[in-house]
């Protein structure tokens, strides 16, 4: 369970997540690739800009103990908090890196599982992350739309170095994703000279609007079963199925949602099960099917086994891996 703050400004956070956690796997699937420069790992420390009581933060977060006993020291830094309040950190700590998530059924049914049993072995420790708000989910999804995820990441950091709100008296310059208060007031050409299309760069923009008006709640969705939230989201602009499931996963948290239209994970699901057919969106919700309710689970172990064979990510146990195949395309 999460601990107790401490509350001296030179103190870090403690906090004991349920195990079996991995801080540098869960960092991972976060960051997605090397050149991310919003989630940020250095091999022992991960560290991004979050918003708390509205200001733009430093957080740092190291592991100590193992991945079955672990233990976590968070440092909070820079804006305009001079003591760290327990609440928002551990709100947003728990959102981001998964700390309070049970995933043990999900191992007893990978353990008799032939195909996703060694996986899950391998990626022991991953819990699955959420971004920091839907809204941060969503433009991840927009930028990502039929594009390769390192394409879209550059996409992001480029809006982020643009429009994301700095941290004062970060050594780093660091920056937090910019929010909808910092790109309502925007103009969708401004988005589109970082590299987005202009219908990307509209829906990023008239989506800032809608919820800055008060017109839209992303974080809202959370009340509505899926297929509601799925039914909200397609009405925005540039908003279709991938991208819905997308939101459900990453930004809501939805650990049964597989996005079926996600071409890397189409890939990866080919070699998992030997099929050297081209997949559809209802071959894979049937593929999946199996895995019910942590397919999306499966989704961040997809993506954990292109990282490790990228050599990016070493996983817990050496075993023979799902494929040879490249870094799959797509935003996983």
């Amino acid at each position: 369970m999460v601990g107790r703050d401490h509350p001296s400004p030179t103190s870090p956070l403690q906090i004991e997540p349920l195990e079996p956690f991995r801080l540098e796997l869960t960092a991972w699937a976060l960051r997605r690739r090397p050149h991310n420069a919003i989630d940020l790992w250095d091999g022992s420390t991960y560290r991004r800009v979050v918003s708390i009581d509205d200001g733009p933060v430093a957080l740092s977060v190291t592991q100590d103990g193992t991945q079955e006993h672990p233990r976590l020291s968070a440092h909070i830094g820079g804006g305009h908090i001079d003591q760290p309040d327990e609440r928002p950190m551990r709100r947003a700590l728990n959102r981001l890196l998964g700390l309070d998530v049970d995933l043990s059924a999900f191992a007893a049914m990978a353990t008799s599982d032939p195909w996703l049993g060694p996986l899950a072995a391998r990626m022991r420790g991953l819990k699955p992350p959420r971004f920091p708000t839907v809204f941060e989910a969503l433009v991840n999804g927009v930028a990502c739309q039929q594009l390769s995820l390192d394409v879209g990441i550059h996409l992001l950091n480029r809006l982020t170095a643009a429009r994301g709100r700095p941290v004062s008296e970060d050594p780093d310059g660091m920056r937090g994703f910019p929010g909808p208060e910092e790109l309502a007031s925007t103009e969708p050409e401004e988005i589109q000279r970082l590299g987005f299309s202009h219908a990307k760069a509209r829906a990023i923009v008239e989506a800032a609007q809608a919820i800055a008006a008060g017109e839209l709640d992303l974080e809202g969705l959370g009340q509505l079963e899926d297929a509601a939230a799925i039914e909200h989201l397609i009405r925005l602009q540039g908003i279709g199925r991938w991208t819905a499931e997308y939101v459900l996963l990453r930004g809501l948290g939805r650990l049964n949602v597989f996005p079926g239209d996600d071409v890397g994970a189409h890939n990866k699901l080919r070699r998992l099960f030997d099929i050297d057919t081209a997949l559809d969106y209802d071959t894979v919700k049937w593929l999946v099917g199996r895995w019910h309710p942590y397919a999306g689970v499966v989704y961040f172990h997809l993506l954990l086994d292109s990282l490790s064979e990228s050599g990016v990510v070493e996983p817990t146990q050496v075993a023979t891996r799902i494929g040879k195949d490249t870094t799959p395309s797509g935003a996983t």
